[in-house]
């Protein structure tokens, strides 16, 4: 349930509420319509408000819908998400985030951080290269089987066929003058990529993930970017609850 959803179930309610108040009393009924509408409906009116200030503000839950962070998260997983923590800082390499992609979703996608801004990024041979560095990731389900190279101010991917680099109309790619090197990580940017690398809709497809302003290029450029926060905790279903 979105926080929209949320008030509008308040709205409702608080409306009825008000209705009833309103309901003239009768000589037989002592105003115990009135009392219902308070003892009954009030709870729910304040639960909802404080309910609403939680999961917009402080932290909400995802549902996992796919297999893009197997073995990390699990398909139906339930998690807990931190909405206060990148207030105070910037997210860092290898947080698992909550964020809306550059592409057309009626969803928030789940993704784990791999490059930050400013990062020189690369894959060769199913290893992931940051600042020159290879990765260490126990984490993922098989390595990429695809190559990628962040380059000309683009990025460029090989999956067998050739280089070829993401396109701007389709992939969130910032125009050169938001780059301030063109083999790095742009400002504000962020590569992202799923655990079960190869069955990921992730930056190797959609280009980078945004902290902060507007998409640059895309499928929804000029619709506001930004992180809704970092997952902090699976807590459903049990058997598999751990913190992250």
């Amino acid at each position: 349930m979105t926080p929209i959803e949320l008030l509008e179930i308040v709205a409702v309610i608080a409306i009825l509420r008000v209705v009833l108040s309103l309901k003239p009393v009768t000589a037989a009924s002592g105003g115990r319509t009135t009392v219902v509408a308070r003892e009954y409906l009030d709870p729910f009116i304040y639960a909802g408000i404080a309910a609403w200030l939680l999961i917009t503000f402080i932290a909400r839950t995802y549902y996992i819908p796919s297999a893009s962070m197997v073995p990390t998260l699990e398909v139906h997983d339930v998690l807990l998400v931190d909405k206060i923590e990148y207030r105070f800082r910037k997210p860092g390499e290898g947080d698992i985030v909550v964020f809306p992609p550059p592409v057309h979703t009626p969803d928030d996608f789940i993704k784990r951080v791999i490059g930050l801004p400013g990062d020189r990024l690369s894959i060769k041979n199913g290893t992931v290269y940051v600042n020159g560095v290879a990765l260490k990731e126990p984490y993922i389900a098989q390595p990429p089987s695809y190559d990628l190279q962040i380059r000309n101010y683009n990025i460029y991917v090989n999956e067998g066929f050739g280089w070829h680099p993401l396109d701007p109309s389709q992939a969130n790619i910032p125009p050169k003058r938001m780059w301030t090197s063109p083999d790095t990580i742009p400002p504000h940017c962020y590569f992202m990529m799923g655990d079960n690398r190869n069955d990921s809709d992730d930056s190797h497809m959609w280009g980078f993930a945004q902290f902060s302003g507007d998409f640059a290029t895309g499928e929804r450029a000029g619709k506001p970017a930004g992180f809704t926060g970092r997952a902090i905790l699976i807590f459903w279903p049990l058997s598999q609850a751990k913190i992250l």
